[in-house]
């Protein structure tokens, strides 16, 4: 606990992953799929299978030139639709976007830290794969996110999937912001919940703290031996801090 408390105090910048580590989100996404899913006349499936297919395939396919629009026809393939992957991926939109408004939240603790550190004088940086477009709601639409703690109040900044070539596990997110802020791996703690958000961390050579979320259960023994440290919740993280 001591080396942990010391490696995150000591840290210049401390950047957050957003779904399923600040935001209570990745359940929401999976509902959101589900309902895709239904539209399309495909098979009714559990919420997590749902997930466990989305994030393998979006962890083989990080460097195609849009992610999540190859996993929109790969996903009406699966569900023998015809609809082109444009069209699966504005039907998607439609259905996110009042989930995204209404439902999601911070994750219980999570408002608390994020002014604690800003208050601790740290920078402190998002750095997501979701899209611009949907960090936009959060940052202006989301009441259950603004009332608490307004994004563009305590981040000094926002990266989204449009601002790198490679999503995570590729470490291009973190070698971009560190060199836009000037900062090094060693002024650097990260926050991830997912393995590979965790796997771009370490890639980085940024020592990561890794929140617990219960759709990575899957995953637990590698973030486990993956992660540098490991919190069951924020108010854990919160213990550490003065």
């Amino acid at each position: 606990m001591e080396k942990n408390k010391n490696l995150l105090l000591g840290a210049k910048a401390v950047i957050f992953d957003m779904d399923g580590t600040l935001i209570d989100s990745i359940g929401v996404w999976n509902q959101v799929d589900q309902a895709l899913m239904e539209a399309m006349g495909g098979p009714a499936e559990d919420e997590m299978a749902v997930g466990r297919r989305r994030d393998s395939f979006l962890a083989a396919h990080g460097d195609d030139e849009n992610p999540y629009l190859s996993y929109c026809l790969a996903l009406a393939r699966y569900c023998s639709c015809r609809w082109r992957g444009e069209e699966v991926f504005r039907k998607r939109y439609e259905i996110s976007r009042d989930f995204l408004i209404h439902r999601v939240d911070y994750k219980d603790g999570a408002p608390e830290v994020i002014k604690r550190l800003h208050s601790l004088g740290k920078t402190l940086v998002v750095a997501t794969t979701t899209k611009r477009a949907n960090m936009d709601i959060y940052r202006s639409l989301n009441d259950n996110i603004r009332k608490k703690a307004p994004l563009d109040r305590y981040f000094t900044a926002i990266y989204t999937r449009e601002d790198v070539s490679s999503i995570k596990p590729s470490p291009e997110v973190h070698e971009k912001l560190m060199a836009d802020l000037g900062l090094t791996k060693e002024d650097c703690f990260i926050f991830e919940d997912s393995l590979a958000g965790v796997e771009a961390a370490k890639a980085a050579g940024i020592p990561v703290g890794v929140i617990y979320d219960r759709y990575s259960e899957g995953d637990r023994e590698k973030l486990r031996d993956m992660g540098d440290f490991r919190y069951d919740s924020w108010q854990d993280v919160l213990e550490t801090l003065p």
